[in-house]
């Protein structure tokens, strides 16, 4: 086959002109290159060769009022690994295995840890022992993508002590990184999991900062480039409480080993918390870097429940300690006086209906006025008070009152409590059925604190900051801000007066709480002896009180689980308040019953 010679100058042609093109584009593709993205391609090469590694921003240190640590930060080591598959992170996890001695828990922590980022660095260990780091630090040229970095350590020098209210801190989880509140967090950071350290996650998060390395075509460290200026980690401020650290570990001593249940003693004029117990506790720096397996099993198979905060989460029927609201609404409704005496004389109990409605005290107290049946809790006497009242108006003055609704204390996950609503009739037809209730009886069960009511101790507590002051109940606050305060009780001097008269006659000679006086300081409160659903045999035991009774600086509250009588409990409050007022108890015999 033959060529005409226009042909083979035409092919030539072509053939010059596509590699002309080729050319130009080679050229264009190297002045893009070289010239326009130059910058782009020197920064590509210094991320390349410039390993990125996350340093962790110390969290505020918490300070009681006079200025002692409640948390602080002690210098710990994590070590952790740069993958760039997942492949090579387990094939190095299982390499490290023995050195480690790594759980399978551990690797597959490990794992998700590099799937929520496979970018950053992946903690092995979030808290590693000088034992380990030792062992690693000789190896270290075997695992070139090995990172050891000093890390802060979250740490509660009173640990168990402090834990009802501090919280404690942790890794932030998958689904935590998708909430609106943690927006511009990273997967690897602590964030605070309960108590004031969760309430004021914000203020105690400092800022995160980065370190760079480089490192050669392997990973290996060549050089420390150190942390740049403008990317140093910035600590976060402390956090002022006003919880007096010294109050707090009495009151945990005062309850020990033995005693179940919770107290908190507060400022009754600003609401200011000076201590909070929840008993038994757990130890908060335990959760410090991941929690123990065991650990974990360990408090949620405890039937004490130590994790279940039983200051602002457990619901109780408030029993006697509730009278005082049914004697303020008595009063604001003026349907009684201070020194009204009802119909009938308690002789131990007292017949409505079909029903006999029992009063603790099996012999009675007679015919009483207002204050002396506060002083003796008498039932039959508030049996006849919640009558005079009714139901409907029972359930709104508790209403008004706040007994509906949280406190406001500044910690996260407060209960709300157990009470009706104002459409009393709508309310209780779902709970019983149209026949299934009528107004008078549970009128007599709500008058003495039973029924469909189920409080906090935090809010019992508050309610009495009012009996203790103005009449203004003070919110509840750990943390120090501007006392809040909301008028709830439309009652006169005088008969505020009366009522603290009354509560100062419960801790007397003559009241149910005689045993806890203390020589030389005028103590006012009301004990309280509630059902228990869980073993009728053994009652919950309640106090809430406050001194000097005429002008009180701190206020108590105090429940136990299976305390059988209201006064234990007020022992415990009386112990807690005459050590906060530098008072000493008097010792005497144990009388009270309610």
């Amino acid at each position: 086959m033959s060529f005409h010679p226009n042909d083979i100058a035409r092919r030539t042609r072509l053939s010059s002109v596509g590699i002309l093109v080729l050319f130009v584009i080679l050229l264009s593709a190297f002045f893009r290159t070289q010239v326009l993205q130059h910058e782009t391609f020197v920064q590509q090469s210094l991320e390349n060769r410039l390993r990125e590694i996350p340093l962790p921003a110390p969290r505020g240190i918490i300070y009681d009022r006079k200025g002692q640590i409640i948390a602080e930060n002690l210098p710990a080591y994590s070590v952790s690994i740069t993958a760039p598959s997942l492949d090579s992170l387990r094939s190095s996890l299982k390499a490290l295995q023995p050195t480690l001695q790594l759980t399978d828990t551990d690797i597959s922590k490990a794992v998700r840890r590099y799937r929520r980022a496979p970018t950053r660095p992946t903690v092995i260990l979030p808290d590693a022992s000088i034992d380990v780091i030792s062992v690693l630090e000789e190896h270290r040229l075997d695992y070139p993508r090995l990172i050891i970095q000093s890390v802060p350590k979250r740490f509660y020098p009173d640990g168990p002590l402090v834990a009802s209210f501090v919280g404690y801190t942790g890794e932030i989880t998958e689904t935590e990184l998708n909430l609106p509140q943690f927006e511009g967090y990273k997967p690897g950071q602590t964030i605070g999991k309960g108590g004031l350290e969760k309430q004021y996650e914000p203020v105690l998060h400092g800022r995160e900062g980065q370190r760079f390395d480089e490192v050669d075509a392997r990973g290996r460290p060549v050089r420390g480039v150190g942390p740049r200026p403008d990317r140093d980690p910035v600590g976060a401020p402390p956090l002022h409480t006003n919880i007096d650290l010294d109050l707090q570990k009495f009151t945990a001593s005062v309850f020990g080993d033995s005693l179940r249940g919770g107290a908190i003693a507060l400022e009754p004029r600003t609401g200011a918390v000076l201590a909070l117990y929840s008993a038994p506790s757990f130890d908060p720096n335990r959760f410090t870097g991941g929690i123990p397996e065991d650990y974990w099993k360990q408090l949620n198979t405890d039937p004490w429940r130590p994790l279940f905060n039983k200051v602002i989460q457990g619901t109780y029927p408030p029993a006697s300690t509730w009278k005082l609201a049914t004697a303020t609404i008595g009063l604001q409704n003026k349907v009684v006086t201070m020194d009204t005496r009802m119909p009938i004389a308690c002789s131990g109990g007292m017949q409505y209906g079909r029903r006999y409605f029992r009063c603790w005290e099996k012999r009675g107290h007679g015919y009483q006025t207002l204050a002396g049946a506060i002083e003796k809790s008498c039932d039959v006497y508030f049996y006849q008070l919640g009558l005079r009242i009714g139901l409907s108006r029972l359930v709104g003055g508790g209403i008004d009152l706040e007994f509906g609704e949280r406190s406001g204390i500044d910690l996260p996950n407060e209960y709300k409590p157990r009470f009706p609503t104002r459409d009393v009739r709508a309310y209780y037809d779902r709970r019983y059925g149209p026949r299934g209730w009528t107004a008078g009886a549970n009128s007599l069960n709500l008058s003495i604190g039973q029924g469909e009511n189920s409080q906090t101790v935090v809010n019992m507590a508050k309610f009495f900051t009012a009996l203790a002051t103005d009449g203004a109940s003070a919110k509840p606050e750990l943390v120090k801000r501007s006392p809040e305060r909301e008028q709830i009780l439309n009652l006169t001097p005088q008969q505020l007066a009366r009522l603290r008269e009354a509560l100062a006659g419960v801790v007397s000679a003559r009241g149910t709480a005689g045993g806890s006086r203390i020589e030389g300081l005028v103590i006012a409160g009301k004990t309280g002896t509630a059902q228990n659903s869980e073993n009728p045999e053994v009652d919950h035991a309640w106090f809430v009180g406050f001194a000097p009774a005429a002008n009180p600086t701190i206020l108590v509250a105090v429940f136990l689980e299976f305390g059988d009588h209201g006064w234990l409990a007020a022992r415990v409050a009386s112990k807690i308040i005459g050590y906060y007022t530098k008072a000493v108890p008097v010792e005497l015999p144990t009388t009270e019953t309610e």
